[in-house]
């Protein structure tokens, strides 16, 4: 029998006693999204429409954007919300619950993120351990901690099996890697931004593109907001 498939689930309660959930399904080894039954894809997640313009993959054996079609029915489901309407947002994954109250576009930021980390897009795959670990509602210092730990974690790795191209603890990578993250939310806000007519997903985007700018920053001060964690002695 092969590893049980790694669920999570976002339910968004609102005020007027509606719910919406949504369940990801990650393929356990590889911690990608395992695609649902075929079904007719929108145009707009067509790779060609509006393309990224740091994307690698081509419209020829590529047919449809990774991410997009991934996240083509939360953009369906809330096309119509307003970014700021209040609700609850549980998150469940195998090991515990998340709950936070707070407004619509919060809940999509932490959802988008983690579709984007495990829909095999090339620029987008440095999030993918950190999706295995996924903390919702995180806030920039949570993840300027985790993703340069997984950093780190990863040039260890490439330096144990013989195939690190840089030396260990360099940052300038993972900088570089950050430019084009900013390019996939910039391509990703194109994308969607006359599917919706109103703004809680294009806000989401907004929200990602903010924490991919700050943890730019952060590379360029060398991680200074961290330093105070590791006092010398």
């Amino acid at each position: 029998m092969g590893t049980p498939v790694y669920s999570i689930t976002y339910e968004f309660r609102f005020e007027d006693g509606s719910k919406q959930e949504f369940c990801i399904e990650l393929d356990p080894d590889r911690v990608t999204i395992i695609q649902p039954e075929q079904r007719k894809k929108a145009e707009w997640t067509r790779l060609e429409y509006r393309q990224c313009s740091c994307c690698s993959l081509s419209p020829e054996s590529t047919l449809y954007c990774p991410i997009a079609v991934n996240i083509a029915d939360l953009v369906e489901a809330f096309k119509d919300v307003p970014s700021f309407n209040r609700c609850t947002v549980w998150c469940t994954t195998p090991e515990r619950s998340y709950m936070k109250e707070t407004d619509v576009q919060e809940g999509l930021f932490s959802i988008f993120g983690i579709i984007m980390a495990t829909s095999n897009c090339p620029d987008m795959e440095l999030f993918r351990p950190m999706a295995r670990f996924h903390l919702p509602f995180a806030t920039s210092q949570e993840t300027v901690l985790r993703l340069s730990a997984v950093h780190f974690l990863r040039q260890y790795f490439q330096q144990k099996n013989g195939n690190a191209v840089q030396p260990v603890m360099n940052l300038q990578s993972l900088n570089e890697h950050y430019q084009r993250v900013q390019e996939v939310n910039k391509g990703f806000f194109e994308r969607i931004k006359n599917v919706s007519r109103k703004d809680a997903d294009k806000n989401a985007i907004i929200i990602l593109n903010s924490l991919a700018q700050i943890m730019t920053m952060e590379l360029d001060d060398g991680l200074e907001s961290l330093q105070y964690l590791f006092p010398e002695k």
